[in-house]
């Protein structure tokens, strides 16, 4: 038995059924629970008004509450994490440091420097698999190498479930284990160089309270989940997205949910889970992912033009159309774009006006409150026909066709384009085709009250065919 440990929480930011608290609870007679605002992430963010930052700050005070309702208290710090772990392992006089895996390229070599000092010291370096139900190498194929397709992926993975793979982490049951500790404050976003946006606005609940206050209510509405979930102007959807990425809930709590629930929706939602997991494996086997390189190298040097104007149209939500607007602006809004709306966005982005996949993913990573490295290089790729089992490079989304089915009453596009709230709905999807005499009776104006279209599909789809099919014969 370690007389002093500490738990390092990182992207895991709960007190329950969280694997290393739980080693470390088991194992020490005393745990200091520490959580590092890392300069080394923190310092490469564009924005210093970023709902990440705040999402974190605001769930370690929930947490924070936690920790003090049993006598202990959680140590935040800011820094360079590599530097200050080893640091405060060495001023508590601790035995082992414990903490959650993290397969992010840039994490692995964080934790690789910091196991290297602690044992430099003779502390030892713990570390477990928590956020994802199977990770790196346990679901192979028969001839032992990662999967290149997800539904076999799938199939194998759903074939190795188990009870024991559901089973939560009981830390509750060793809270006696908790090192005692007054409360400290918490350094606050304007000392770490950030300041406070809209997140409070939203109606995402922060911390472990609010990932279950969510979850909660996403149980009633799980057995409609497949019928729901294509439809932006329907809550169809979790909106655990952002919970998942930081860990204030639990993966094994949501999997065991899904898979024991039983039904068409909790079937595809689970399979939803499993394309995360998919894509964590993708990016721990083939890191250069990360880096920019396409999965399929032939579609690497894709010969983009990359318009800056169509960019920024794209990314100001200014295109001429709607449902692509529409997404841009819940995006830019709020940190948060729905999964269907994502695919058409990146797709338009990529198809129609033919800028590089990677400045999309950028974008993303930037505005995303849920942003997962692996997650959004899997679905961009997947989007551009570059990835893993991405979408047929012939297959371009058309977006006045999806706008049509996917928001068919244009409730979606109104309700973040009032400019566009008394078009018809005869003209929602395409605007620019209403005749003059249309738009002045309703008051909106083409070129005017909301853009002209920048580019044609139809035109823009046979330029697209043409470069990746040079691309396909030279491979």
């Amino acid at each position: 038995m370690l007389h002093r440990s500490i738990c390092w929480f990182r992207r895991d930011l709960r007190f329950h059924d969280h694997a290393a608290l739980y080693h470390a609870l088991t194992q020490s007679r005393a745990v200091y629970c520490v959580f590092v605002f890392d300069t080394d992430i923190l310092e490469v963010l564009v924005e210093k008004q970023d709902r990440r930052v705040e999402f974190i700050w605001l769930s370690l005070q929930d947490l924070q509450q936690r920790l003090q309702q049993h006598g202990s208290t959680l140590h935040v710090m800011h820094g360079k994490a590599r530097k200050l772990i080893p640091e405060l392992a060495l001023g508590l006089n601790v035995e082992a440091v414990f903490c959650n895996h993290d397969y992010e390229p840039t994490a692995i070599d964080r934790d690789a420097v910091v196991e290297q000092e602690l044992l430099r010291h003779g502390i030892a370096f713990h570390h477990y698999k928590d956020q994802v139900i199977f990770e790196r190498s346990e679901i192979l194929t028969g001839t032992g190498g990662p999967f290149r397709v997800f539904t076999p992926y799938k199939n194998t993975w759903l074939k190795r479930l188990s009870d024991a793979h559901l089973r939560a982490y009981p830390t509750e049951d060793y809270i006696s284990a908790l090192a005692p500790g007054v409360p400290e404050p918490m350094p606050d976003l304007e000392s770490m160089g950030f300041e406070k946006t809209n997140l409070v606005t939203l109606d995402l609940p922060t911390g472990e309270t609010g990932a279950a206050k969510l979850f909660a209510e996403f149980m009633g509405r799980m057995p409609g989940y497949h019928e729901s979930r294509n439809f932006p102007a329907l809550k169809g959807v979790s909106c655990l997205s952002t919970h998942l990425r930081f860990g204030t809930i639990s993966i094994r709590q949501l999997a065991s949910h899904a898979w024991y629930g039983g039904g068409t929706g909790a079937a595809i939602w689970l399979g939803e889970l499993i394309w995360r997991e998919f894509y964590q494996m993708l990016l721990f086997h083939h890191p250069q992912l990360g880096s920019g390189q396409s999965y399929k190298l032939q579609f690497n040097t894709l010969p983009f033009p990359n318009d800056v104007w169509k960019f920024d149209a794209w990314r100001n939500a200014a295109t001429g159309f709607p449902l692509i607007d529409a997404a841009m602006r819940q995006l830019n809004q709020t940190g948060y774009m729905h999964n269907r709306l994502r695919m058409l966005a990146a797709s338009f982005l990529v198809k129609d006006l033919h800028v590089d996949w990677r400045w999309g993913e950028r974008y993303f990573s930037q505005q995303l409150l849920d942003f997962d490295l692996a997650a959004n290089n899997g679905g961009w790729q997947w989007s551009a026909s570059t990835g893993c089992d991405g979408q047929p490079w012939f297959r371009i989304f058309n977006p006045i066709t999806q706008s049509a089915r996917f928001d068919s009453k244009g409730e979606f596009i109104r309700s973040y384009l009032p400019e566009l709230a008394n078009c018809p709905e005869k003209w929602i999807h395409a605007p620019w085709l209403m005749p003059v005499h249309e738009q002045q009776k309703c008051g909106i104006v083409i070129g005017k009250d909301y853009p002209h279209p920048v580019i044609d599909h139809a035109t823009a789809r046979i330029k697209t065919l043409a470069m990746y099919q040079a691309a396909q014969r030279q491979a």
